[in-house]
């Protein structure tokens, strides 16, 4: 298992952070997703074999920005 945290800006509320767990629950090997808007993270729980960009291209896909660095 792995955990990795990503910034995202654009989520504003609790249905940000709904949107952003569901859609990362689906991919499969994610264990665990906690969005937070209030601080503009995601902390995801993963097996290895899901990558950290599969992670942020679903993100992106959904219409959030991925903050870098």
């Amino acid at each position: 298992m792995k955990e990795i945290v990503i910034k995202v800006e654009g989520m504003v509320c609790n249905g940000c952070e709904n949107r952003v767990q569901n859609a990362l629950k689906n991919i499969n090997g994610v264990e665990e997703v906690v969005a937070n808007h209030n601080d503009g993270t995601v902390k995801v729980t993963s097996t290895n074999e899901v990558s950290e960009n599969d992670i942020k291209e679903k993100i992106r896909d959904i219409g959030f920005e991925v903050k870098e660095g």
